[in-house]
C-alpha cells in the first residue's frame, strides 16, 4: 500500500504578517487568504525490513536511517523528521521501516507557505496511514506546533490552517494559539475575474524568511510604533479585502492590495527591495493597479492585480525582469488523503 496526500499552497492577499506572534497575541491578526493549484505531496510506503527513507524529490535529497523512535534534526529534511518525530512520540509507529517522499510545486522560500504546506501534508500522509482522528483544527494547529514549537523555526499561523482548510478564507487571530477560520461564500463570477486579473510572478529569487520575521517580531517586542502601526493597518487592509470580495467590488482590488504593499515595507527592513521596488514599478506602469510580494518578503513570488485586459502587458513587462508568470487556479479543498 502507499498512503498519499496533498495539501494546496497559497495566496495571502491581505493582513499578511499579523498572523506572527507577538502581535497576534498582543493586538490580534487578520488575514484574507486563497488556496491555489499549486501543492505539497507526501507519500508513504511501507518498507519490508527496518529502515526508514526520507527524501525530498524536488530538492533532490534522500537520507537513510535504521528504524528509531526519534530521527536526528541537522538542517537536513528537518521538517520531514520532524513531522516523523512528533507523530512517534504522540502516537507511536509500527515496528516497520518505511519511505517518505515529498514533492512540492514551488520552490522553498517563494512565499507561498511552501514550508508550513509540506508539514501539513506530511501529517496527512501519517494520519491516513495511521489512521488518526484529527480534524482540520486539530492538523493545522499539530503542523504548527511542529514548526514553530518542536523546530523552533519563526513564522506565522496563516499556513497551516490555509492548506488544511482550502479555499478563500478570512482568519482571524488571538492569544493562546487561538484560531477562527471564517470561508467566505463568494460568488463564482467575482472569484473567476479575481483569477483572471491577479498575475503570479516568481522573481527567480528564494529568500530566507526567518530573519525578516525575527526582525518584526522584534520591532513589536520592542514597541517600535511605526511598524506595530503598519501591522494595524494590514489587518484593515483584511477587512477591506474581505468587503471587497463579498461585495464585488473588484475594481477596489488594486487599490487595496497597493495600500498593503506601502505598509509592509514598513513592518521591517529587507522586506522591500531596489529590484523588488523596480518590479512593483514596472507592473503598475504597465497597467496593474495594485500588487504585493508574497509571504514575508525579499523576494520569492509576487501578485500584481490587472484589470481589464492589461494582464497581457504586464506579463510582458515582468517577464522582461527575468522571472516568469506561473498559471494556477483558486482550489475549493484543503488537504486531501487516500491510500492506494
Amino acid at each position: 500500500m502507499i498512503y498519499r496526500s496533498k495539501a494546496p499552497l497559497r495566496l495571502g492577499l491581505a493582513g499578511g504578517g499579523t498572523d506572527v506572534s507577538p502581535y497576534s497575541d498582543l493586538h490580534g491578526g487578520a488575514i484574507l487568504n486563497a488556496t491555489i493549484s499549486l501543492f505539497a505531496n507526501a507519500n508513504i510506503e511501507p518498507l519490508n525490513d527496518n529502515s526508514i527513507i526520507i527524501e525530498s524529490i524536488d530538492q533532490k535529497q534522500e537520507q537513510r536511517f535504521e528504524w528509531n523512535h526519534q530521527l536526528p534534526i541537522d538542517g537536513k529534511l528537518d521538517l520531514l523528521k520532524g513531522v516523523y518525530n512528533r507523530i512517534q512520540k504522540d502516537y507511536g509507529l509500527p515496528l516497520t521501516g518505511f519511505k517518505l517522499s515529498t514533492f512540492v510545486d514551488a520552490p522553498a522560500g517563494s512565499g507561498l507557505g511552501t514550508s508550513s504546506t509540506l508539514v501539513v501534508a506530511i501529517i496527512g500522509a501519517f494520519a491516513e496511514m495511521l489512521k488518526l482522528p484529527l480534524g482540520d483544527y486539530d492538523i493545522a494547529h499539530y503542523a504548527y506546533e511542529i514548526e514553530r514549537r518542536d523546530l523552533q523555526l519563526a513564522g506565522g499561523k496563516q499556513d497551516q490552517y490555509a492548506a488544511t482548510f482550502g479555499g478563500v478564507n478570512f482568519m482571524e487571530f488571538y492569544g493562546d494559539d487561538k484560531v477562527i477560520v471564517n470561508p467566505l461564500r463568494i460568488r463564482p463570477e467575482y472569484l473567476h475575474e479575481l483569477e483572471n486579473n491577479l498575475v503570479l510572478y516568481f522573481t527567480s529569487t528564494s529568500r530566507e524568511s526567518a530573519t525578516i520575521i525575527k526582525e518584526q517580531q522584534k520591532n513589536v517586542t520592542e514597541k517600535n510604533e511605526k511598524s506595530i502601526e503598519a501591522m494595524h493597518h494590514l489587518k484593515e487592509q483584511a477587512r477591506m479585502m474581505k468587503e471587497a470580495l463579498l461585495k464585488g467590488r473588484l475594481h477596489e482590488i488594486g487599490e487595496i492590495l497597493d495600500y498593503g504593499f506601502q505598509q509592509k515595507r514598513l513592518m521591517a527592513a529587507n522586506i522591500s527591495n531596489n529590484r523588488i521596488e523596480e518590479i512593483y514599478t514596472g507592473a503598475k506602469k504597465a497597467g496593474a493597479t495594485g500588487g504585493k510580494i508574497s509571504g514575508a518578503g525579499g523576494g520569492g513570488f509576487m501578485t500584481f492585480y490587472c484589470p481589464a485586459n492589461t494582464r497581457y502587458k504586464v506579463i510582458e513587462t515582468l517577464e522582461s525582469f527575468g522571472g516568469y508568470c506561473r498559471n494556477y487556479q483558486f482550489t475549493k479543498h484543503g488537504l486531501t488523503t487516500w491510500t492506494v
